[in-house]
């Protein structure tokens, strides 16, 4: 297997850019990591179907090619027993992997679970996408139910009714309506978005008021539980930053604290708000603690 490939797509990593080059860069786009060495049979049958694979995604996933003989720390660091062994990260986190030779079509068919083909790369197509017309929450859930009286039996219309409820601030009606969804929709991602919401809302269920909370924290700034409730406060109360300064300042501080609960938070926090913008910076700083 050769250390270099001229596919643009794949690269070889090394603990020299791992960090920026394949966890800072899979919050842009997964990266794909193959764990091989020379001598490895097997991985000089699977590396090429990987760049083949790889590939015909066009930029949609790339390929990081770590040499387990020269990167000793960073096979290590992903515990690998066996090669070859590969791994998808996305956000800094892995997300799935195998190990073995597996054949192109099961390569394809793992890839395809986690990335779309980016089919407008590979024809040079600048895809123009229209402006969506926008409508307040509210006016969301008047049309939404006169949808639903029409058609009862249209439940993604149903799934549309409880994220416009959460928007207007109704957690008891979203959470009534997401129930009853069925089990085809209950795993959608705007299900399980929603479902994050009204987990953070009840956890704020009889937690003492933000003053009390930051007193706390200026009593004891390691009141871990204390920043934790302050930081889903801030987090409901729209001051996003705020709230998620709070989770990393105590995943910072103790990364274990309570079963990981600062980092399980954040992830929380990144699934539902909506600044791309900001989620991207909170999870570079995440990343940053953790790796």
């Amino acid at each position: 297997m050769s250390a270099a490939s001229p596919s643009p797509h794949v690269f070889d990593a090394t603990e020299a850019n791992f960090e920026a080059e394949v966890i800072q860069a899979s919050f842009q786009q997964p990266v794909l990591v193959d764990l091989w060495a020379t001598w490895c049979g097997p991985c000089k049958t699977l590396g090429p179907l990987l760049e083949k694979v790889v590939d015909e995604f066009n930029g949609a996933v790339r390929m990081a090619k770590v040499d387990c003989d020269k990167e000793q720390i960073l096979a290590a660091s992903f515990g690998v027993r066996s090669i070859p062994t590969v791994v998808l990260m996305r956000d800094g986190q892995l997300v799935d992997g195998f190990t073995g030779a597996l054949p192109e079509s099961a390569i394809r068919e793992f890839l395809s679970r986690h990335v779309q083909p980016n089919a407008a790369a590979a024809d040079g197509v600048d895809v123009d996408v229209a402006p969506l017309v926008q409508e307040t929450p509210e006016q969301a859930i008047a049309r939404l139910q006169q949808e639903i009286a029409a058609e009862p039996d249209k439940s993604e219309l149903k799934l549309d009714l409880a994220v416009a409820q959460m928007q207007v601030g109704n957690a008891a009606a979203a959470e009534a309506e997401l129930d009853a969804l069925p089990a085809n929709l209950a795993g959608d991602d705007r299900a399980r978005r929603l479902r994050g919401q009204l987990e953070f809302a009840q956890s704020l269920k009889n937690a003492p008021a933000a003053a009390e909370l930051r007193a706390r924290i200026e009593r004891d700034p390691d009141d871990h539980a204390a920043r934790d409730l302050l930081g889903v406060r801030l987090l409901i109360d729209g001051d996003a930053a705020a709230g998620l300064d709070q989770f990393l300042h105590v995943l910072g501080s103790d990364r274990n604290w309570n079963e990981g609960q600062a980092k399980k938070r954040l992830i929380a926090a990144f699934n539902v708000l909506d600044d791309e913008d900001l989620v991207g910076a909170y999870r570079r700083k995440m990343a940053s603690l953790l790796f």
